[in-house]
């Protein structure tokens, strides 16, 4: 099978600022592609029939959810919103919007007093990032957990410039054990979603994780995805910083790219192991099932 997209294809071309036809991609192809992994990645390798994914009311979530339901079945899509006492009504909304129409089950499980059963004791002057990652990870406690009692697997919904900027909490978003969207950036998770027909109000929202009144992933970073997708898509193609910059990139947008690419390396790996042997698992021993 042809692959979908590669940051590689277009090397030999200059990079500009202007042309984001590198991230083009083959939205059918990509859409049968990701399908296809779900399928044999959960039922075929794993051996599970059903899915849990945490419906948040974004497009990341609700893309993940769409491709599951097309490789095994709405019966097989158990969604969950888990919202805390700051999220959004609207969020609510439109993941239950995003579950009617591609006829998901869904629970909601308020987390407001999990959250606060820990902050409000112990952590009372916590800042606003800190009670997003409690929130973030105790989403993910109660996922595993109705994962075990459905006899399903986790579904991620990470995407790659997320991961690569490092825009996460750490054993939390990023820990399921299966993602179709880590390897999309931003840009291209919303012209996937468009091909699949997610409802419009939730690809044109701005994008937030909903854990901080007006919070936007956009501000907190302090460049749009749509920019930071591009020079990503350069970097990792092996164009340096200095090319790009006598490009016509703008330099200080650059180097927040950089910088947090650069910062966040250890955030993309399994905790980093002391090696003492030469089997020392993740760090050098692999089996070839390991990889």
């Amino acid at each position: 099978m042809e692959v979908p997209w590669s940051p590689h294809v277009q090397t030999a071309r200059p990079p500009d600022p202007a042309d984001y036809s590198g991230l083009e991609l083959d939205v059918e192809l990509v859409r049968a592609w990701l399908v296809e992994f779900l399928r044999h990645e959960i039922r075929r390798r794993r051996g599970f029939e059903r899915v849990v994914v945490g419906l948040s009311g974004g497009v990341d979530s609700s893309l993940t959810a769409a491709l599951c339901v097309q490789a095994l079945g709405p019966e097989a899509v158990f969604g969950f919103s888990l919202p805390y006492r700051t999220s959004s009504a609207a969020s609510r909304e439109h993941a239950l919007e995003l579950a009617e129409r591609f006829r998901i089950e869904t629970r909601t499980i308020d987390i407001t007093g999990a959250v606060d059963g820990y902050l409000s004791s112990f952590e009372p002057q916590a800042s606003g990032h800190r009670v997003g990652n409690v929130a973030a990870r105790q989403r993910m406690i109660i996922l595993f957990d109705q994962a075990f009692k459905l006899g399903a697997l986790p579904a991620g919904t990470g995407n790659k410039s997320e991961r690569l900027l490092g825009y996460y909490t750490w054993h939390a978003d990023d820990s399921p054990p299966i993602n179709p969207l880590g390897d999309l950036f931003k840009s291209q998770v919303w012209a996937l979603a468009r091909h699949v027909e997610i409802p419009a109000a939730i690809v044109e929202k701005p994008a937030t994780a909903d854990l901080i009144q007006g919070q936007t992933d956009e501000g907190d970073l302090g460049v749009s995805y749509r920019e930071a997708d591009l020079i990503l898509h350069h970097l990792l193609s092996g164009r340096s910083v200095e090319k790009l910059i006598e490009a016509g990139f703008e330099a200080e947008k650059v180097a927040l790219v950089t910088g947090r690419l650069e910062r966040t390396h250890w955030k993309r790996h399994l905790p980093t192991v002391a090696m003492l042997s030469s089997t020392a698992i993740g760090e050098w021993y692999l089996r070839p099932v390991d990889y």
